[in-house]
């Protein structure tokens, strides 16, 4: 019925196996837990590879990124449906699998998002940013997630048809983190292929410290540049992201070339003030308008 599918990099996974198939056994369905590493350090395959025997299990002998590895799963999966949970989700619900089962067994369905949340007390000021972020862009019920169905699909938590997966894939060009989960719900859409949202959520195991969220956000920010090239500047996938809109509104207005200038001359003081936890949404999106412009301008 479900292959449960986990890429791994650089994280203990054991306790997210463990609740995974326990719950999966108590609902009597047919299922499997596929693992694959993505070259972690050695500290971390060893810490791991205690509970991997009774497991599909596969190392990478080098990184391919978050693209390529999911496009390998559906080759080793041997159930209809597959469940991709990022190796950082924490399992909240003691129903999580449960949920998910009653949802295809009432009715055929291409493609659930569950949803994530992070939890409500804040942490210390060096994770701040991923954290405050994370609450208000990204913890949203399924109701807000219905309004803007491709828009709010996220990679952490979804169950896709195998046959689906094996028409739409992720882009393996896009080596580098970020933004493939964008191009694949707009890919959906295309399509036509509806995503249902649910209340379903995983909590976020890994918040990231400021300085390396802000890492992230800038290669993401580079390959969001990179898709929109790749696309040829499509307008609808432009009117579906809310930063490229913005982008592209700014660069019709004529006023781009001045808050660049700005963005450049601020560019050490806002990674200053973000790195010390002192977050403010609106300067963290001109940010990374500032960095996505950039990756605009840069020759590929």
């Amino acid at each position: 019925m479900i292959s449960i599918c986990i890429p791994i990099y650089n994280f203990d996974v054991k306790p997210l196996v463990s609740e995974l198939d326990r719950q999966a056994g108590q609902c009597g369905i047919d299922y499997e837990l596929i693992l694959i590493d993505d070259a972690s350090a050695e500290k971390h395959k060893k810490g791991n590879k205690d509970i991997f025997k009774k497991y599909n299990y596969t190392e990478l002998s080098e990184n391919i990124g978050r693209a390529r590895i999911r496009n390998l799963f559906p080759e080793k999966a041997k159930y209809d449906y597959l469940l991709f949970l990022d190796c950082d989700s924490l399992i909240i619900r003691n129903d999580f699998i449960q949920k998910y089962v009653n949802e295809i067994s009432n009715a055929e369905k291409d493609i659930i998002c569950g949803g994530r949340i992070y939890e409500k007390e804040a942490p210390g000021r060096n994770r701040y940013l991923r954290w405050k972020y994370g609450i208000q862009k990204e913890s949203q019920s399924a109701e807000v997630r219905k309004q803007f169905p491709n828009r709010s699909f996220m990679t952490n938590n979804f169950l896709i048809r195998k046959n689906i997966f094996s028409n739409i894939r992720f882009e393996e060009s896009l080596s580098q983190y970020g933004h493939e989960d964008t191009l694949f719900g707009y890919e959906l859409k295309k399509a036509g292929i509806p995503i249902t949202h649910i209340d379903n959520p995983t909590g976020n195991g890994d918040i990231e410290e400021n300085g390396i969220y802000l890492e992230k956000t800038r290669k993401g920010l580079y390959n969001l540049a990179y898709i929109t090239k790749l696309l040829n500047f499509d307008e609808d996938f432009i009117s579906e992201v809310k930063l490229l809109d913005f982008y592209a509104k700014m660069e019709k207005s004529g006023m781009a070339g001045f808050f660049h200038l700005l963005f450049r001359i601020s560019r050490s003081i806002l990674e200053f003030i973000l790195k010390k936890g002192i977050v403010s949404l609106p300067l963290f999106d001109f940010y990374k308008w500032g960095y996505l412009r950039e990756g605009m301008k840069h020759k590929q």
